[in-house]
Parts: C-alpha cells; structure tokens; sequence
C-alpha cells in the first residue's frame, strides 16, 4: 500500500514539473517574440507618415518666408513711392519760384527799357536835350500866366504872332486844360499838346513827363508842321473834334 502511494506521488511530481516547464517555455517563446517585435525595423507606412509631416513642416517654414519676402517688397515699394511723390512736389515747388522769378525779372527788365526810352525820348532818336529853357517873358504875354505865359512866349520865339495865341490858347484848354500832367485814359495822350504817344516829346528833352516848355515846344513844331498856324489847328479842330 505504502508503494503504491509512493509510485503515485513520484508520477505526480513529474507531471507537475512537466507542466511548469511547458508554462515556462510558453512565457519565455512570448518574451521573445515580443522583443523579436521591438527589435524589427520600421514598417513602410511609417516612413511615409513621418515623410509628409516633415514636408508639411518644410512648405510651413517656406510659406512664412515668402510672406515676410512679401511684405518687406510692400514696405519698400510703398517707402519708394513716398520718396518719389515727395521729390516732385519739392521739384514742382521749385519750378513754380523759379519761373515767378524769371517773370519778375523780365517785368522788371521791360519797366527799366521803358523808362530808359522815355527818358531818352522813346525812339533813342531825341536831341540829346535834358530840358528846355523859356528866356524872358516878352511884354505881349504880360496878361497871361502860369504855363499860358510859357506858352505864349514860346510861340512867339517860334515865329508866330501874337494874334494866334487866342488860337493857341482856346485849342489847348480843350485838349489839356493847359495841365503838363494831363493824361486821356483811353488812348494815352500825354501832356498839354495830348501827344499820342507821349514819348514824342522827348524828341525835344528828356523831361517831357514834367517840362511844360518841352512840351509846348513839340506841340508848336508839331501844329507848324501839319497846320501851319495855330488858328489852322484850331479851326480843325473845331470841325473834327480833333487836331
């Protein structure tokens, strides 16, 4: 009896460390796999995951570069376009005080001509005279005064009687009222004789402008020359409204 417990206890034991060595064996063939697993190198489809992003990320970064290359181009357009709109209005500002200046210049060149003509006598063809001298006021012009006696006195030195001046003077109180100042704002005859132009006068002396003996002795030269007498002047002028 007590062999057959003993043979029975034997055969036990042994299928016990058959099983636990069957247990062990499944284990350690998993443990293995399972490194065999990690130690296997990466599949395909990974690869091709990893791939993309780090290509994702590369157009990232490029796109961002592009943008700030972008920008800075429109920064440096618009600053240009600001330089350049400023540039034109200096250069414009500049023109304008340049061509103001040059008009003034020649508005101040055409006024100095001017008066150097009138001066000179307008056509530069004047006696070379400054003014003109009266002399002595004869006694046959004693009852006249002021430029009326110049006047007087200056007709008869050019040769003509006493008997015109009635003429003389008629004719030129209507044109002047004997003013050596006298000035028609419509056609600009100057002066007591109304000299159109004025500067005619100066073919006499330069002092026209203020003279009334320069003036009255154009004006004689000038009736002499087209009327022959004063009370010829006068008479024309009676019958035109002019002499």
């Amino acid at each position: 009896m007590n062999r057959l417990w003993s043979r029975v206890g034997i055969r036990a034991a042994s299928v016990g460390l058959l099983v636990a060595g069957v247990i062990g064996g499944v284990y350690l063939g998993q443990d293995r796999e399972v490194q065999a697993q990690s130690a296997q190198p990466a599949q395909p489809t990974q690869l091709v995951v990893q791939s993309d992003v780090a290509e994702m990320q590369l157009l990232k970064e490029r796109q961002a570069e592009h943008a700030a290359a972008r920008a800075y181009q429109r920064q440096a357009e618009g600053e240009a376009a600001s330089k350049a709109a400023t540039d034109a209005r200096t250069a414009a500002g500049k023109a304008r005080t340049a061509e103001k200046k040059a008009i003034e210049k020649a508005e101040a060149e055409k006024a100095a001509k001017e008066k150097e003509a009138a001066s000179s006598g307008g056509s530069g063809s004047g006696s070379g005279s400054t003014t003109t001298s009266v002399g002595p006021i004869p006694d046959s012009c004693d009852e006249y005064s002021g430029n009326r006696a110049t006047g007087c006195a200056l007709m008869i030195k050019a040769g003509f009687g006493i008997d015109q001046f009635p003429c003389l003077d008629k004719l030129w109180k209507k044109e002047s009222g004997w003013n050596e100042e006298a000035e028609n704002p419509s056609s600009g005859a100057y002066g007591i004789p109304q000299a159109l132009p004025g500067s005619k006068m100066g073919t006499v002396a330069s002092d026209w402008r203020t003279n009334p003996a320069t003036q009255i002795k154009w004006g004689l030269g000038y009736i002499e020359g087209r009327y022959d007498t004063p009370c010829g002047a006068w008479s024309h002028s009676q019958s035109t409204g002019w002499y």
